[in-house]
Order: structure tokens, then C-alpha cells, then sequence
């Protein structure tokens, strides 16, 4: 590996390989925002309900959420390389499986097999820019185009999303918005076949193959009946189940310790569940990214469903908000180095102005005009850079370097159950005052719901500050 880098035609190469897993991250970060924009005309053409369409967006990330650490560990295990290529070649598969659905149930399973087979290819990403640039100049390039991927991938969802369902490409509608994903998956298998180094396997480690299954129950236990709480007009058993999901998380810490006792592996870290900073900077980020995906559900089935607004159109409208987080992040590692923590508390204070100004603004326009909502959207996505990107760097400088790599699985899993958790929660709320009140209403309700979590987030930040310094 240290011949690859240091022989000149090689470091030239390796910067086509990261071109190659950016590529197979970006495919990823389209997937979570496409399909916001596809999700009214799916629900029409499918029939599919209220809580099947919350769930088409939510079990993708329960999929990845509960396996990212696994897939890790497999890549581990059976060398880097090979495991990429598993990912890339199932998430390639299961796009086609998306795009062939022929209800609402069948795309909800196919979906979380889509997350699913992300959470193999996903950790490959970074450990492959781990392994390959090794120099501080190179790596802080590597991982500027890396960060940058990351935010362009939201504003080339909305509007690739848009496009593809008012192109209707051969008639295909919004499974277009999947298929998309075939090609570009078979480009990145060859080019990865043919570049990416094979990376040797780390010696000793071991998969906790019933700590990822009892993980993956317990929070479809716990997520699964928010997603259909509504529709099952919050019978007791959605109640039960859910406290079904807490006990077998609560089970699967146990389950964890009794892992390490035997000597085995487990699938977290159970020293940091110990570690005070930690652990509130991870409920910090739960708070953050709660308020995420769901911010951006409910807005587009606003635009859609309640302003009438053609899904290229709302993905236009959308595109400042992308282009002001890509920005906002370039700035805050500036102002990180100033500001400290503080800057991410600006951010909230950012982002919760945006939502304000965005009520403001939906209680004011209408369709003719909903043009206008780009401006506070765009004030939002400021927001939410000047916080995402230095959020990761805050929370794991808490950890000890040993621990590094089990504290950035944990943050990634806590990112997408939180996603998943926000879609299901703020999703349920704002369907269950549309249909007693209306959309603007529940929009509100929803922005509400946004702005205690943002503050939530900055309130752990600042208890993680004061653990930090004791």
C-alpha cells in the first residue's frame, strides 16, 4: 500500500480512485433527496398511503443506519475493495428493484435493501481516503472534495428528481428517479475493478452478526410504529410495539457487554458509552439531523400537494438552499477556527431565523409566487452548513484517537437513525393536522416541531462544552 502511494504514476491514480468512491457517495446522497421530489406522484401512481410514502424514505435509512458499522467491520475484514464492489454492485441491483415496484409495500422492502446494501458500500468511502492519502496536504484536499460532494448531492437530488419525473424518460415517471442509478453504478464497478487498490484486510476482527440483528429489530420496533401510528389511529398495539423497540434496544446494550465479556467483538464501543462529552455531543447530532430529512419531507409535499407546484419547479426552489449549505460549510471551517464551538450555535440561531422567515413567507405566498420561498429556504441551508460540517469535528475531537474509528461509526449510525426517527415523528405530525386542520397548519406545526429540535441540538452542544473542559 505505501509503494501505491509513494510510486508517481500511483499518486496520480489515487486521486481517480477517490473520484470513483466520491462518485459511489454522491450515488448515495442522491438517493435520500430524489425521491423527495418523486414522492407525491409515487404515492398517486401507487396508491400507496400516507404512512407507506413516510416509510419509502425512513427504512432506507434504518437499512443503512443499522448495518453501517457492519459494513465497516466487513470491509475489515474481507479487504476494502472487494466489500466496495459487494456494495456498489447490491445498491446498483436494488435501484432496479426500486424502479420495478409495482406497489407501495414492495418499494418499502425494496428500499431497505437499497440502505441496506449502502451501509456496505458507504464506509469503504472514507476508509479507502484513509488508507490513500496519508500526507496532511493531499489528505485535507482529499477530504475537501469529499465534503463538498456531500453538500452538492442535496441540490443535484432535488433538481435531477424534478427533471427526471416531469421528463418522463420513455414514459417511466418518477422510476426513472432509481433507474438512474443503474449505469452509473455499472461505470463505478468497472472503474473500480480496474484502479482501486486492494487494501489488506486488518487481522483479528470479527463480525457481531446477532449485535447487528437485534440492533436492526429494536429500531424497527421503535420507528416502524411511528410511520404507521397515524393510519392506525394510534391503536394500543402501536404503543406496544413500540415499547417492544425500546426494550430490545435497551437489550441489545446488554447484549453488547455480554459480547465483550466472552471476549468477542462488539458492534459499538462500549468505553464510549461512558464518555459524558461524547455521548451528549451524540445527542446533540440526534437533535440536528432529526430535523433534517423531515424539514425537507414535509416541505416538499407542501410545495406539491398544498402550493401545486410542478416537481422541477420545486426542485429549482430548492437548489439555493443546496448551493448556500455548500458555502456555509467552505465558511465555517474558517469560523470554526475563530468562533470555536460557538459557530455552531450561530448555526442554529441561522436556521431557526430561516424558519421563521420561511412561515412568514408561506402564510404570504402562493403558487404564482412560491418563487419566493427560495430566499428564506436558501437562509435555512446557510444555517445548516455553518452546523454540519464542523458538527463532526466537535463531537469526535471528544474521543480518544484509539477510538476513532468506533466513535465515527457511531456518529453515522446516530446521523441516519435520526433522519429515519424526524421522517417518521414530524412526518405523522404534519399528516395528522392536515387532516384535521390544513396544510399550512401543519406545516407550522412541523417548523415548530424543527426549531425544539435545533434547540435541543444546541443545548446538548453547550453541556458538551462544559463535560469537554471539566
Amino acid at each position: 500500500m505505501h509503494q501505491i502511494i509513494a510510486n508517481p504514476v500511483d499518486s496520480a491514480r489515487r486521486w481517480w480512485v477517490l473520484s470513483i468512491v466520491v462518485a459511489a457517495q454522491f450515488m448515495f446522497g442522491v438517493d435520500a433527496f430524489i425521491v423527495n421530489v418523486a414522492i407525491p406522484t409515487i404515492a398517486v401512481e401507487l396508491r400507496a398511503s400516507a404512512a407507506q410514502i413516510e416509510a419509502v424514505i425512513a427504512v432506507y435509512l434504518i437499512g443503512y443506519a443499522t448495518l453501517v458499522i457492519t459494513g465497516g467491520r466487513l470491509g475489515d475484514i474481507y479487504g476494502t475493495r472487494n466489500t466496495f464492489l459487494a456494495g456498489v454492485l447490491g445498491f446498483t441491483l436494488t435501484s432496479l428493484w426500486c424502479g420495478l415496484a409495482q406497489s407501495g409495500p414492495e418499494l418499502i422492502l425494496a428500499r431497505l435493501a437499497q440502505g441496506a446494501t449502502a451501509a456496505l458500500m458507504v464506509p469503504q468511502v472514507l476508509a479507502t481516503i484513509h488508507v490513500l492519502f496519508v500526507d496532511g496536504d493531499s489528505r485535507a484536499r482529499a477530504f475537501a472534495v469529499y465534503g463538498m460532494v456531500l453538500g452538492l448531492a442535496g441540490a443535484a437530488g432535488f433538481l435531477l428528481g424534478g427533471l427526471l419525473v416531469t421528463m418522463d424518460l420513455a414514459g417511466l415517471g418518477w422510476r426513472a428517479v432509481f433507474f438512474v442509478n443503474v449505469p452509473v453504478g455499472l461505470v463505478i464497478i468497472a472503474a473500480a475493478w480496474r484502479l482501486m487498490p486492494s487494501i489488506p484486510r486488518r487481522p483479528g476482527t470479527r463480525l457481531d452478526i446477532p449485535g447487528a440483528l437485534v440492533l436492526f429489530a429494536g429500531l424497527l420496533g421503535l420507528i416502524g410504529p411511528l410511520l404507521f401510528g397515524h393510519e392506525l389511529q394510534w391503536a394500543p398495539s402501536v404503543w406496544l410495539a413500540m415499547a417492544v423497540g425500546v426494550a430490545v434496544i435497551a437489550g441489545f446494550v446488554r447484549l453488547e457487554r455480554r459480547v465483550a465479556l466472552h471476549g468477542g467483538m462488539p458492534l459499538i464501543d462500549l468505553a464510549l458509552l461512558a464518555d459524558a462529552a461524547f455521548m451528549r455531543g451524540l445527542c446533540a447530532v440526534f437533535f440536528f439531523f432529526f430535523a433534517n430529512l423531515s424539514f425537507y419531507l414535509v416541505m416538499t409535499l407542501f410545495m406539491q400537494n398544498a402550493l401545486h407546484i410542478p416537481p422541477l419547479r420545486a426542485g429549482v426552489i430548492f437548489a439555493p438552499l443546496a448551493l448556500a449549505f455548500v458555502v456555509a460549510s467552505r465558511h465555517s471551517g474558517m469560523r470554526a477556527r475563530h468562533r470555536g464551538g460557538l459557530v455552531l450555535i450561530e448555526g442554529g440561531v441561522v436556521q431557526v431565523t430561516g424558519l421563521a422567515a420561511l412561515a412568514a413567507t408561506v402564510l404570504a405566498v402562493n403558487t404564482s409566487s412560491a418563487l419566493l420561498l427560495a430566499v428564506p429556504l436558501a437562509v435555512f441551508g446557510y444555517g445548516q452548513g455553518l452546523v454540519m460540517a464542523p458538527l463532526s469535528s466537535a463531537v469526535l475531537s471528544t474521543v480518544q484517537t484509539s477510538s476513532a474509528g468506533a466513535g465515527s461509526g457511531m456518529y453515522g449510525t446516530t446521523t441516519q437513525i435520526a433522519n429515519a426517527a424526524g421522517v417518521a415523528a414530524i412526518g405523522a405530525v404534519y399528516f395528522a393536522v392536515q387532516s384535521a386542520a390544513s396544510a399550512v397548519i401543519a406545516l407550522l406545526a412541523s417548523f415548530a416541531l424543527c426549531v425544539l429540535s435545533v434547540a435541543a441540538c444546541a443545548g446538548f452542544l453547550l453541556w458538551m462544552r462544559r463535560a469537554g473542559n471539566a
